[in-house]
């Protein structure tokens, strides 16, 4: 039975696909648990498709759902929690700026940890990038409080069913340690590899970073005041 399952959002990333295979192959066979991998094709138009048709064909441990068109990181991840059947999941983007390898350390947290979330200590990104994500994570603890430095690392590992009962809803994927919180679940962040980008192109720019979680925020202190959270007791 599948232990941990593997969410991996992609659109248009043909040039690093065969990468991803190789350092998620590595993983499998050296971890203890059973893993399979759950490809989100969010409507590439690059040819990523019939790369992942091609990938999953050849690996008996990977599985794909393809988007028609392209719906966002947000969706793609909602799709990748709702299609989950495993005790835990984990979340890695494509672009392999973050290592497969590092699943092994955030997986010795996950049974004291609702969510264990990377921390990029060591960021291999331009001086823009980086300063405009530590605006966009000032913001957004100002608004939730949930003590994470880099919510916006793509590589966490959920226990499924809190990922399951999170409202997912567009530009939500920034605040995965706050909904687990919200659900009186606990959270820690772990530091983990960073690498720079050596194919395709990087999907958020300038807006994204800023603006975007910006009116997000707005949208989560909403979601925060109307959140159902409740628990169920038969015993008599």
């Amino acid at each position: 039975m599948v232990k941990f399952t593997i969410v991996v959002p992609v659109f248009n990333e043909k040039d690093n696909l065969s990468r991803l295979e190789v350092e998620l192959m590595k993983f499998i066979n050296s971890t203890k648990y059973k893993t399979k991998i759950l490809i989100i094709d969010d409507g590439s138009t690059d040819g990523s498709k019939e790369i992942i048709k091609r990938l999953c064909e050849k690996n008996s441990f990977f599985e794909y759902v393809s988007f028609k068109t392209n719906h966002g990181l947000s969706s793609a991840l909602k799709a990748g929690f709702d299609l989950c059947d495993s005790e835990y999941l984990g979340y890695i983007d494509a672009d392999l700026q973050t290592s497969p390898n590092d699943f092994h350390n955030l997986l010795k947290y996950i049974g004291k940890y609702d969510l264990v979330t990377g921390y990029r200590a060591k960021r291999k990104d331009s001086l823009i990038k980086k300063l405009t994500s530590l605006a966009a994570n000032n913001i957004r603890n100002l608004f939730t409080n949930d003590g994470v430095n880099d919510t916006g690392c793509p590589l966490k590992v959920i226990k499924t069913d809190y990922a399951k009962r999170i409202p997912m809803f567009k530009g939500l994927h920034r605040f995965l340690p706050a909904m687990i919180l919200l659900q009186k679940g606990k959270i820690i962040e772990i530091p983990v590899q960073h690498f720079p980008r050596i194919a395709g192109k990087a999907k958020f720019g300038l807006f994204n970073r800023i603006l975007g979680p910006l009116s997000d925020c707005f949208a989560f202190i909403w979601m925060r005041r109307k959140y159902i959270n409740y628990q169920i007791d038969n015993n008599d």
